[in-house]
């Protein structure tokens, strides 16, 4: 991998124009936390949706307007759509958290790159997710861990800010069942129900051991955590270009046109939204 963004993906699906949305039925709606949900998306006819772990789609609510979301999953385990997770945060996430299984949206889309998996095979992988910053993760670790055999360690680390936080509570069984993988899991501050470690995501730094050269880590979280995630990346020895990360910024059209997500000389919706942090770090110093 070079030092600069990673390469992009090809964007749209079958050759239809990427301005179109696809019409798409809610297959599941569930509830995660008070904040978040999660959707389970099927396409209604035209060719199959493929799509790469750490892409986006552009989500259409009919009466409320689009906005991006990341996909949460991995075509290895979901292969008639795509899995979501939504913040209600705004007008058109609020419009989302109020439809139920059934209901029918639009969906343009993939947009932009994705997470390197073929850089990272024969690789130890180290993950790195702060809240909501699971959801771009989480299709890239069920990737890897459905080719298990074609990667070297694998350890997630994830942390939210308190129990009630917790997204993709399933997975977290899983992943700290499975012999293959190490799991270290942390809350900023516990309740009086919590027996798990207590302390923001850098303190399982500590507890894990890193080869960096044979290591990437993929990196997804707020801007504060991102940062000093990145800082203990480094102390324990990985170089810039192996660190990964997703930029988040508000993509309005997807394809480069509207200017909204231009960071200096890039467009996060085609260049990103996956980065090296070496170019993630070059892009903000020509801002």
């Amino acid at each position: 991998m070079t030092d600069s963004a990673v390469q992009a993906a090809p964007t749209g699906t079958g050759g239809e124009s990427p301005y179109v949305p696809r019409v798409a039925e809610l297959a599941v709606v569930e509830g995660m936390t008070d904040r978040e949900k999660y959707f389970r998306v099927r396409l209604r006819g035209g060719p199959k949706f493929t799509y790469i772990p750490g892409q986006f789609v552009q989500v259409w609510v009919p009466g409320y307007g689009e906005v991006p979301i990341s996909l949460c999953s991995s075509p290895t385990r979901v292969s008639d759509g795509f899995e979501m997770c939504i913040r209600n945060v705004g007008r058109v996430t609020g419009a989302l958290h109020r439809l139920q299984g059934g209901a029918t949206l639009g969906i343009r889309g993939p947009f932009g790159n994705g997470w390197p998996l073929e850089t990272l095979r024969g690789h130890d992988v180290l993950f790195v997710a702060g809240g909501l910053g699971l959801a771009p993760a989480r299709g890239a670790i069920q990737h890897v861990l459905d080719h298990r055999k074609d990667y070297g360690k694998v350890t997630v680390l994830y942390g939210a800010r308190n129990p009630k936080e917790l997204l993709f509570r399933r997975d977290l069984r899983e992943w700290e069942t499975r012999a293959d993988v190490d799991f270290l899991l942390t809350v900023d501050r516990g309740d009086e129900s919590w027996t798990g470690h207590t302390g923001v995501i850098t303190t399982l730094f500590e507890k894990v051991s890193i080869a960096p050269q044979k290591t990437y880590a993929v990196i997804v979280g707020p801007p504060i955590m991102f940062k000093f995630a990145v800082l203990e990346a480094l102390s324990a020895g990985l170089l810039e270009h192996r660190i990964l990360c997703s930029l988040e910024r508000h993509m309005k059209c997807g394809m480069g046109k509207c200017g909204h997500c231009q960071v200096g000389h890039a467009y996060v919706c085609q260049d990103g939204p996956v980065f090296t942090y070496e170019a993630a770090r070059r892009l903000r110093e020509a801002m």
